[in-house]
């Protein structure tokens, strides 16, 4: 049961069993009221019923047996490429279709990418166990907990924030890394699909300091592995607690980002604007929500994030193999380019 319900909820657990669902919303009102009651312990809600039902049209998802058919199809093309792992379970392959608006295409450019990101970047895909020192300080310094409730339209929110304006980790990669890990069980977890995501960045404590830590290489590598090889649906960005600085970082950071996404960057110079976006009842208590404290919910991800230890080993050797590749190996170049733009990949 979610901390944050111990100040909303009976204290007899039996009587919040039998008062949950007697729990009427106002029509005059018509708020929104996230859906926790029932959840264990930082668990995604995942949508349901009418949400759940305009996400699959979103999406143009079809029945079980047509998605059926078309991960045996991806499959088939995975066992034809020499130099990709074999090992993406049917759960995963799902949320790629999904990702991918069931574009088989797509699918096959998001695998080969995600593979190929894991030799091609080893910064962010190696050494990825949270007991590590280096991981636990970021986790220490650094809030980035997705939600768990959704928007009314269906998408997953996930909030970001540095806690201490003079605390900056010594490999800014390393939170790379660990967004990268939160990214890799969603694709476990998310089983139903979600519309897609929402990114809330808080900006209060960003600094120049800050700032000079993120190179626009790395910064480039981070971002072409999101948008080419996560089969992440992007819907909005919003940056809230914003400074002058805020406008100098989203200038950096626009080049690196695809069109369509630049134009979902939304800047708040107060949180009643936020709410307009992100109803306020899912939020942390920190932006007057009642999810909880965000440092209790990030706190729940670092024990799920430990709960898969074992499998974040075993991936590390889950990658593309570049000297099987047909047609040649791919290297940085190949990759990211050197004059600032990405190169796709041709798939065959």
């Amino acid at each position: 049961m979610f901390k944050f319900l111990q100040n909303l909820a009976p204290k007899d657990e039996n009587q919040l069993e039998k008062s949950a669902p007697k729990k009427k919303i106002s029509k005059k009102r018509q708020a929104y009221v996230p859906v926790y009651l029932d959840l264990p312990e930082m668990s995604l809600v995942q949508p349901s019923g009418d949400m759940s039902s305009k996400i699959r049209e979103e999406l143009r998802e079809p029945d079980a047996d047509t998605i059926a058919k078309d991960i045996v199809i991806i499959r088939e093309w995975l066992d034809k490429q020499p130099h990709l792992p074999k090992d993406m379970d049917d759960q995963r392959l799902t949320t790629f279709l999904r990702g991918c608006k069931f574009s088989l295409e797509k699918v096959k450019q998001k695998l080969d990418m995600y593979y190929t990101m894991r030799n091609a970047i080893p910064e962010f895909f190696t050494n990825r166990d949270i007991n590590r020192p280096e991981l636990g300080e970021i986790m220490d310094i650094a809030d980035m907990p997705p939600l768990p409730g959704l928007t009314p339209g269906g998408c997953r929110v996930v909030c970001l924030r540095a806690v201490d304006r003079d605390n900056m980790p010594n490999n800014v990669a390393d939170g790379m890394k660990l967004a990268l890990m939160i990214g890799d069980i969603r694709l476990y977890e998310e089983k139903t699909g979600v519309a897609g995501d929402v990114y809330v960045l808080d900006a209060s404590v960003a600094t120049p300091t800050h700032f000079a830590k993120f190179t626009p290489t790395l910064v480039k590598k981070f971002l072409v592995c999101v948008q080419e090889a996560y089969p992440v649906r992007l819907k909005e960005v919003h940056v809230i607690n914003v400074s002058p600085l805020v406008d100098t970082i989203v200038n950096f950071v626009k080049p690196f980002l695809k069109e369509k996404i630049r134009e979902r960057i939304h800047i708040h110079s107060n949180l009643e604007d936020l709410y307009k976006f992100v109803p306020k009842e899912m939020l942390p208590s920190e932006y007057g929500g009642n999810a909880g404290s965000i440092k209790d919910l990030n706190e729940q991800w670092r024990n799920k994030i430990k709960d898969y230890t074992q499998w974040f080993k075993d991936q590390e050797a889950s990658k593309a193999n570049e000297s099987l590749r047909p047609g040649g190996a791919r290297g940085e170049t190949d990759l990211f380019g050197v004059d600032g733009s990405f190169r796709q990949l041709s798939i065959d």
